[in-house]
């Protein structure tokens, strides 16, 4: 079902398709994600170049200190719900029936999902577009949750599930995710968006959000982030 002006302003937002966004075809290189831009060239995804970079240090030490049995059964409870949670969000902006079904993990991933709901998604004015494939031509690509305006600013916005409440030193993965994004929106439609939202939900449905609060410095960070992978495949 497509987003439709109707639909959207049964819940206050103005649906204005102001750009062509196309679909990108996901493809797995390499074991890793890419898209495969218009162009043929086969990219890698943001998430690809950012856990190639990532300094797994923190991450290694939490998975001996409980165990890598225990750690995978976690990791793979969390995607799961953060699979669930982010289709219950795109069927409420596409105006689709959402239901919270027997399962336990659909559950709380629903409950999680309406905390977003209230919380974040009630300041957005308009939806340009869900689920947006979005590429800087010969370099990467990705799929951000959300385009729009939030607060009266264009903004590229993402859902996030946690198990717990974040800090910012912790999330700076999903700042560059944003200003990566922001990047392939102006540089494709030009645009000069440099707001971005995150969305967060514990799975005890504590809500949080984070802004870009300097996209300059983020924006830095991400192109020395892409240089690195580059580098390390060369």
């Amino acid at each position: 079902m497509k987003i439709t002006k109707d639909v959207l302003k049964s819940k206050g937002i103005a649906y204005i398709q102001r750009y062509p966004y196309e679909e990108l075809e996901k493809v797995t290189k390499n074991r890793k994600r890419h898209y495969e831009t218009p162009d043929g060239r086969q990219v890698p995804s943001v998430t690809t170049v950012l856990s190639a970079t990532k300094d797994m240090t923190h991450l290694n030490a939490w998975k001996k200190r409980i165990g890598e049995q225990k750690a995978q059964q976690i990791a793979t409870e969390s995607a799961n719900i953060g699979t669930v949670m982010h289709g219950s969000l795109e069927k409420h902006v596409k105006g689709i029936e959402r239901k919270p079904g027997s399962n336990l993990i659909h559950q709380k991933a629903h409950a999680m999902a309406n905390v977003i709901i209230d919380n974040g998604l009630k300041d957005v004015s308009e939806v340009w577009g869900s689920e947006v494939s979005l590429h800087y031509p010969e370099l990467y690509a990705g799929t951000t949750d959300l385009v729009g305006v939030y607060k009266g600013a264009p903004a590229i916005m993402d859902f996030k599930q946690a198990r717990k409440l974040k800090k910012k030193e912790w999330i700076e993965d999903y700042y560059l995710q944003l200003v990566a994004y922001s990047e392939a929106h102006n540089k494709l439609y030009d645009t000069q968006i440099s707001a971005g939202r995150i969305f967060i939900c514990t799975q005890n449905n504590e809500f949080q959000t984070f802004e870009i609060d300097n996209y300059d410095h983020w924006v830095g960070q991400w192109y020395a982030k892409l240089e690195q992978y580059y580098k390390s495949i060369l």
